[in-house]
């Protein structure tokens, strides 16, 4: 369809609001509006211009993601990969922030990849883009 022009917003359920505004707050998101709704919604954007909106609904006391982390692969969203300009100064700010990568950073035709987790143990990519050269 010629009339989608972007992803507008990420939605992601999370157990605590305010565990995930902190956390999501060190890569730069700031909470602009909620929790509100009935079944409460709170949206974080970055100065990029990514919006997540943090659905306030969960009830999971255990944080294993069922997408990635049992040996029955699930259909679903698996992470979301956001697109970095300097994959050294987030190595370090990561570091700084004592947020542990999920393995070491990967180099692919495409680029440079490597993954954190969030608290709920949402899985997020960062990866500096190089283009689509394995393609062409």
């Amino acid at each position: 369809m010629k009339e989608i022009s972007r992803i507008n917003h990420i939605g992601l359920r999370v157990s605590s609001f305010e565990t995930a505004r902190d956390f999501y707050s060190q890569l730069g998101f700031e909470c602009i509006t909620g929790p509100s709704g009935p079944e409460p919604v709170a949206i974080v954007e970055h100065p990029s211009g990514i919006n997540i909106n943090f659905i306030l609904n969960s009830d999971q006391k255990d944080h294993t993601n069922m997408l990635m982390d049992t040996p029955i692969k699930h259909t679903d969203f698996t992470h979301v990969a956001l697109e970095i300009s300097n994959k050294e100064a987030v190595l370090e700010h990561l570091k700084a922030l004592q947020i542990p990568l999920s393995g070491e950073p990967m180099n692919h035709p495409t680029g440079t990849s490597f993954f954190i987790r969030d608290p709920d143990n949402n899985v997020i990519e960062f990866i500096e883009y190089k283009g689509l050269s394995a393609f062409q």
